[in-house]
């Protein structure tokens, strides 16, 4: 499509397809449309929310009647935002050879005045423009999500269980505890074995037996903590079996266990940052700081220069991960370079220095562990671990 900013008339006269947006509710879908032969106008229509049926005869109104005014046959370009629904509306339209398109819609520029207004209508027209503009090539005007396949998707679900699992289990510990600490009782660690054994010889601080209601309660707290234990064993070895060592049918290798023979990755580690990274392909360095949010964004205005630190506009997970991993790297990989670099930036400074580095250290490593899945270049220093 040529590239034509001068007027809005003369963009829409050159279309060559049809651009429609979806803003999607449990009860509704909005269907905003931009056709060929229609000038700036935008037409809109609504289907029962999920009825897939219901969108594409939509859909085909829309290009009968534009096969109607210009006679021509034309193909649709579909764009929504990222959201809620996930991505299963995608894969219906792609399978039925639409070109669809998923959006980050905090990537979209928006109006900065205080009082913007808000309404699906102009959501939708919105979007529209949005997808004109990313046909048209301008860049930066969007960031389209790379839609990950049905079984990275379905892999991801692994380590986000263990995370709410983990996240469960520190409640549960922590109501017991509480619970105990109003008795007067301060040594007690639900997560022994001998947990319920314990629970019996427990007296308060002021010498008397547990008080029944009390003593029933953490009984009730055990049982939900040993529940969500045990499955957190279980979600660890669903999480064991897709690290072992296997080709796909290309006989790439897959990078979960790759990324494991580096000292201080673990499974979990290493799950993570393939279900969250190492899933899809990035073409440089810079993609893959980004990606993560941990890209730096400076802030340059005539005079006015300064960093404000990293961007966290990416996968939250992945940045999280990052920097607990860059903390055991410099651990378990001492005489690497980047554990090196760090130890000279740092030297006596600690505090904040220390926090500021270890951001650099996650991206440099970030990088580094992308080149070892992807092209088996080791980190520069970087041990592995013994066959």
């Amino acid at each position: 499509m040529p590239v034509s900013v001068s007027c809005h008339a003369a963009v829409s006269t050159q279309l060559n397809a049809i651009f429609v947006s979806l803003e999607l509710s449990r009860s509704t879908w909005l269907v905003t449309s931009l056709s060929p032969g229609r000038g700036e106008r935008i037409s809109r229509h609504q289907v029962k929310g999920s009825d897939v049926p219901a969108l594409l005869e939509r859909f085909a109104q829309l290009q009968a009647k534009a096969r109607e005014r210009t006679g021509e046959q034309y193909p649709l370009v579909v764009i929504q935002e990222a959201g809620l629904d996930g991505f299963w509306i995608h894969r219906c339209l792609v399978r039925e050879g639409i070109e669809s398109y998923v959006v980050d819609a905090a990537s979209i520029a928006a109006s900065r005045r205080s009082r913007r207004a808000k309404t699906d209508k102009l959501d939708g027209e919105a979007l529209v423009r949005t997808l004109l503009a990313y046909k048209r090539g301008e860049p930066r005007v969007c960031a389209m999500v790379a839609v990950p396949s049905v079984e990275d998707e379905d892999r991801r679900r692994i380590s986000r269980e263990r995370r709410a699992l983990v996240v469960e289990r520190v409640r549960h510990v922590n109501r017991i505890k509480g619970l105990l600490f109003a008795q007067g009782v301060g040594d007690y660690e639900p997560l022994r074995a001998d947990r319920r054994a314990r629970l019996d010889e427990l007296v308060t601080g002021d010498g008397r037996p547990l008080p029944r209601h009390v003593r029933r309660e953490i009984e009730r707290e055990l049982d939900r903590l040993e529940m969500v234990v045990g499955q957190i064993k279980q979600v660890e070895a669903e999480r064991d079996a897709l690290l072992e060592p296997r080709s796909d049918a290309a006989g790439e290798a897959d990078t979960g266990p790759r990324l494991i023979q580096l000292r201080g990755i673990g499974p979990e580690f290493a799950g993570v940052l393939h279900a969250e990274a190492f899933f899809r392909s990035f073409s440089n360095r810079r993609q893959v700081a980004a990606y993560a949010g941990l890209a730096p964004s400076p802030w340059q205005s005539g005079s006015m220069d300064r960093e404000q630190g990293v961007s966290k506009a990416g996968n939250k997970r992945l940045r999280t991960t990052m920097i607990q991993v860059a903390w055991l790297w410099l651990r378990h990989q001492p005489d690497s370079e980047l554990t090196k670099w760090y130890a000279e930036r740092v030297g006596a400074n600690g505090g904040r220095a220390r926090r500021v580095m270890i951001v650099a250290v996650a991206r440099k490593l970030l990088i580094a562990l992308w080149q070892f899945v992807s092209a088996g270049v080791v980190p520069a220093g970087a041990l592995l671990k013994a066959a």
